[in-house]
């Protein structure tokens, strides 16, 4: 059966459209018969540009303008605009078509639970030395710590001196679409450590990736008595960096926002993966251009597909927990700004007292470096190191062992 990604693919299609028609608009001269189609040319050289052409011509601005409008054929420009949009959209489908039929299918099978609560699992992934729990993100499958054979921190880790254990969230059920990020921390989070530290009779450490790390961040301050270290990998806590664009648009579609988690009681999983989207409008017709030259039998290829099959593979996010992320967090920024409240208490970092250490990737461009560092900051004794990859490159790209997953497990070994 084909994908149906990447998602969502109407949004993807139109967007593509639209920036075609833009590029129409922005470079296609208004013209008119009287002026033989060329009667507004001369706004397509600014003043600026004008001097700076004539300096190097040694011609006037005057000059440099009557030549644009000696050489320029707007029926020729036209035609070769044309032809390079048709390309464009035919090259984005022929990647397209390319990924969905891709033969890829995912095989491999994660550990059998030894935890459920409700959707939540906690999968073992064996190993020795201290337990640690890694979390991921609550909108995301948890996969992406495990992808593949080369590309496992799971398995890392369970082969390198740690006792490695899985949360997996799942999919919210009808009681859980009620559910406030409270709920995950209090009622998921904190029990499933609670649990394996009743299993091996140690106190675990607690890895959290994205908002995984945001939620572990609040266990650290509420139950020190269950975690025995902290690691932060790209994890927000400044919502107000880099995301203005972001915030303007929940700020003016709050009514329709509103509309539809009362509606479906979840954000959806295509209306999230729209969010994400907005960060780089062009990403995913860049991405599938350049898909559609590759040779689809490569390694190269299958990672690709890989990858993508997972960032479409989502999860819808509560309603309620959806509100406070994008209203208290990234609206309010209450993290940074001492007014996020579990359980009735401030999630004050500067109380955390367990070891802790925070990875940010320099090139991340869904959590802002400066984003994750507001938070290492504040946690005393933090200790603090950029890594040179991207969001998700640093969890499942070609150098994530090298350059996270060995530090970490270093890391980890010394507790």
């Amino acid at each position: 059966m084909p994908r149906q990604g990447p998602r969502p693919l109407p949004l993807h299609l139109a967007m593509e459209g639209w920036l075609l028609q833009m590029s129409f608009a922005g470079l296609t001269p208004a013209w008119t018969e009287s002026s033989k189609g060329l009667a507004h040319l001369n706004g397509l050289l600014s003043t600026p540009l004008q001097k700076l052409l004539a300096e190097q011509s040694s011609q006037s601005p005057s000059d440099i303008a009557n030549d644009w409008r000696s050489q320029f054929n707007p029926v020729a420009f036209v035609e070769a605009l044309t032809r390079e949009a048709k390309a464009r959209m035919e090259q984005l489908a022929r990647g397209i078509t390319r990924y969905q039929n891709h033969a890829y299918r995912r095989t491999r099978v994660a550990p059998p639970p030894v935890w459920t609560n409700g959707s939540a699992v906690v999968r073992d992934y064996g190993g020795g030395g201290v337990p640690t729990l890694f979390v991921p993100s609550l909108v995301n499958k948890a996969y992406i710590l495990d992808l593949a054979e080369d590309r496992s921190l799971m398995d890392f880790a369970a082969h390198h001196g740690v006792h490695a254990y899985l949360l997996d969230w799942g999919a919210p059920d009808h009681a859980e679409r009620q559910f406030h990020l409270e709920d995950y921390i209090c009622g998921v989070l904190i029990p499933a450590l609670e649990h394996v530290k009743a299993i091996t009779g140690q106190t675990p450490q607690l890895v959290g990736y994205c908002m995984g790390g945001t939620l572990a961040t609040a266990v650290a301050v509420l139950r020190p008595d269950v975690v025995s270290g902290l690691v932060l990998l790209a994890t927000p806590w400044d919502f107000h960096v880099d995301s203005g664009a972001t915030r303007l648009f929940l700020a003016q579609f709050k009514p329709f926002i509103d509309m539809m988690l009362n509606g479906t009681g979840v954000a959806s999983v295509d209306f999230l993966q729209a969010m994400f989207a907005s960060l780089d409008p062009t990403l995913v017709s860049r991405k599938f251009r350049g898909f559609a030259a590759r040779d689809t039998e490569t390694d190269a290829a299958r990672r690709f597909v890989e990858l993508e099959d997972w960032l479409n593979d989502g999860v819808d996010l509560a309603g309620p927990a959806a509100r406070e992320t994008f209203f208290t967090w990234y609206g309010d920024n209450a993290p940074k700004n001492a007014q996020w409240r579990i359980d009735g208490r401030v999630i004050d970092p500067r109380q955390i007292s367990t070891r802790s250490l925070a990875l940010i990737p320099s090139q991340d461009r869904i959590v802002p470096p400066a984003s994750a560092l507001a938070l290492a900051q504040q946690i005393p004794g933090c200790d603090t190191r950029q890594v040179d990859l991207g969001h998700i490159g640093m969890i499942a790209g070609g150098s994530a062992a090298e350059k996270v997953y060995a530090p970490l497990v270093r890391w980890l070994e010394k507790a």
